[in-house]
C-alpha cells in the first residue's frame, strides 16, 4: 500500500503526519440469475423452406400442401399465385385427355442476341420447359378443346418464333378440328431477343385467329396476371370472349410508361381485371377454381347456339 506524507501548520508549529492514500474499490453488483436452462427457451424457431408461403396480399403464411390443393389460390384472401402451365392443364382437361402438341420446337438465337442462348438455356432448366407455352387438344367436360397455356416462369412467357409458331399451329389444328380454341396467356410481351421476327408472331396468329372465326368457331381468350404488350396487342384481345383471373394486371405498357408519355393523371387501378370489366374490355372475371366448370358453361352456350 502507498504511503505519502502531508505537512501541515498548526498553531504555527509544523506536523508531519502520514497518510494513507484508500484503495480503489470496484463495485460488483450481483447478477440476476436466469430463469431455466442456459439456452433460451424464447428463441425464435425457424421455418423450413418449401413448407409455408406468405401471402403477399393479406399476409397469413399459408402451409404449401393447402395452398397446392387450392390451386395456388390464398384461402384466406383469396389473392391468385403464379401458377405453371402443366399445373393449370391438369386442374382444367379431363384425366389423360391432353395431347401434346410439337413439343420439341426450341428457340434459336437468330439474330445472335447477347446471352440469349444462356437464358434459354437457363429457362429450360428452371422449368423443365421447351419454351414460354404449351399447346395440345384435351377434353373439358364433354367438349374437345385446342389449348393453349402460357408460363411466366420462362422468360417472363415473352412470345418469340416458337411461341407465335405453337399457338399458330393450335389454331390452325382447331379450326380443321372444328374445335373450340382456348389460350391462356400470361406475358411481359413480344421477345426483345428476337426483334422483328417475334413482332411477326402477332399477324401470323391475329391471322389464324381470322380464319377460325370465318368458320364460326368459338375462341375463349383467358387473361392471368400478367398479360402485356405484343400478346395483349395481338391475339389475346380477340376472343369471342375475353375472360380474366381476379385483379389481372393488363394493358399494353406499364402505369410509369404511359404516365410519362401522356403527362396524365391515370386513375387508380386502371389497368386491373375488375376496372377492365367496369369499362368493357373484358366479358367476366372467372376466379381459377371456377374456371373449368365456367369453361364447360360456355361452351354449352356455344355449342347449342351453333346447332
Amino acid at each position: 500500500m502507498a504511503t505519502t506524507f502531508l505537512t501541515k501548520s498548526a498553531m504555527g508549529v509544523e506536523q508531519v503526519e502520514p497518510a494513507l492514500t484508500p484503495p480503489t474499490i470496484k463495485a460488483v453488483l450481483p447478477q440476476k440469475a436466469k430463469l431455466g436452462s442456459s439456452k433460451s427457451k424464447t428463441r425464435k424457431r425457424e421455418i423450413p423452406e418449401g413448407l409455408w408461403t406468405k401471402c403477399p396480399s393479406c399476409t397469413t403464411m399459408v402451409y404449401d400442401k393447402e395452398l397446392d390443393e387450392n390451386l395456388k389460390v390464398c384461402p384466406k384472401c383469396q389473392f391468385h399465385f403464379p401458377i405453371g402451365s402443366r399445373e393449370r392443364i391438369h386442374s382444367l382437361v379431363e384425366t389423360c385427355t391432353f395431347e401434346e402438341m410439337d413439343a420439341g420446337m426450341t428457340s434459336v438465337d437468330a439474330l445472335k442476341f447477347t446471352s440469349y442462348k444462356s437464358k434459354l438455356e437457363r429457362d429450360r432448366k428452371a422449368t423443365n420447359l421447351r419454351d414460354a407455352v404449351i399447346t395440345g387438344i384435351g377434353k373439358i367436360g364433354t367438349h374437345q378443346v385446342a389449348l393453349g397455356v402460357m408460363d411466366f416462369t420462362f422468360l417472363g412467357g415473352s412470345m418469340g418464333s416458337v411461341v407465335g409458331e405453337k399457338l399458330t399451329r393450335l389454331i390452325e389444328r382447331g379450326t380443321e378440328g372444328r374445335w373450340p380454341v382456348i389460350i391462356i396467356s400470361t406475358s411481359g410481351g413480344a421477345r426483345m431477343q428476337e426483334g422483328a421476327l417475334s413482332l411477326m408472331q402477332m399477324a401470323k396468329t391475329s391471322g389464324a385467329l381470322a380464319y377460325h372465326a370465318q368458320a364460326r368457331l368459338p375462341y375463349l381468350s383467358v387473361l392471368t396476371n400478367n398479360s402485356y404488350g405484343g400478346v395483349m396487342a395481338s391475339y389475346a384481345a380477340l376472343g369471342d370472349l375475353i375472360l380474366a383471373e381476379p385483379a389481372a394486371m393488363i394493358g399494353f405498357a406499364g402505369p410509369r410508361v404511359i404516365k410519362d408519355t401522356t403527362h396524365a393523371e391515370l386513375p387508380p387501378g386502371f389497368q386491373t381485371a375488375e376496372f377492365l370489366l367496369d369499362h368493357g374490355l373484358i366479358d367476366a372475371i372467372v376466379p381459377r377454381k371456377e374456371a373449368k366448370e365456367q369453361f364447360v358453361k360456355y361452351l354449352d352456350y356455344f355449342a347449342n347456339g351453333k346447332k
